[in-house]
């Protein structure tokens, strides 16, 4: 017997129409929303980054490849992970399909993270993507756009992130593997995801997730927009979809893996 209540067709209909309105209204938001962030000042990009690629190191203008303008995903995949963050990972399956269409739309489009480019192919491959994917392990490029954090800024609470001060990182969870973490009996989601990643819990929260946008104007680039956290929660396709389905996203822990882990003790 269901527990939700229930209701005729046209009970139904009339409940739909009037949240119909509602997502009206917060399409119209939306549209306002974006037009806001297009008419952000632009900021000069001054520094010469440099970045692994199947190019060989490049300076990020090659990212465009002849676009005016440049998507880059923050992908979390630190150095020291043994694979990339299962939250960004399940982000990065869509990325196949979109990219092609950015593509043709004068929008360059790269994910970008820290690991060494060798650990990036493995990873790509293992996961059947195609997309662009760049390692920044020589470069500040994920220090200076706020997506990767010194082990000292951890400590001592000069972390902002999302545009704000994070307080320092406990010294009873800094430095502590999973497992130690667990048998404190604190076991939580980033416990977990940190978990899939191979690393301990400070050093997978060092890498941030986050997408950055560039244009390239007279030969000069500039940073438009950045964008971290729940800020994400649109380009994450399973939660569209499931906050369209009937019980919603219906969480109650981390119940996501990295796609080819499902069924996996």
């Amino acid at each position: 017997m269901t527990m939700h209540r229930t209701g005729t067709r046209s009970e139904w209909l009339s409940a739909r129409l009037s949240l119909l309105e509602h997502e009206k209204e917060l399409t119209r938001r939306a549209d306002g929303i974006a037009a806001r962030r297009r008419d952000l000042p632009w900021v000069k990009v001054e520094k010469d980054y440099r970045l692994d690629t199947d190019k060989g190191m490049v300076p990020l203008s090659a990212l465009f490849k002849g676009r005016s303008q440049l998507l880059v995903y923050h992908f979390m995949f630190g150095p020291d992970y043994t694979a990339g963050c299962p939250s960004c990972s399940s982000i990065a399956d869509g990325f196949n399909g979109v990219a092609v269409h950015l593509e043709n739309h004068d929008v360059a489009f790269s994910a970008v993270s820290r690991a060494p480019l060798m650990k990036l192919k493995e990873f790509k491959q293992r996961m059947g993507w195609t997309f662009d994917w760049a390692s920044s392990a020589n470069s500040d490029f994920n220090h200076d756009f706020n997506v990767w954090f010194t082990p000292e800024e951890q400590r001592d609470g000069s972390i902002e992130y999302n545009y704000r001060r994070e307080p320092p990182m406990p010294e009873a969870v800094a430095g502590k593997t999973v497992q130690q973490w667990e048998l404190r009996g604190s076991e939580g989601p980033i416990a977990q995801i940190a978990s899939m990643t191979g690393t301990d819990v400070a050093t997978y929260t060092r890498d941030r997730p986050g997408v950055s946008a560039f244009a390239m104007q007279d030969g000069e680039i500039y940073h438009t927009y950045s964008s971290y956290a729940r800020g994400l929660d649109g380009l994450w396709g399973m939660y569209q979809w499931l906050d369209r389905a009937p019980l919603g996203r219906n969480e109650t822990g981390v119940w996501w893996r990295h796609h080819d882990r499902y069924g996996a003790n």
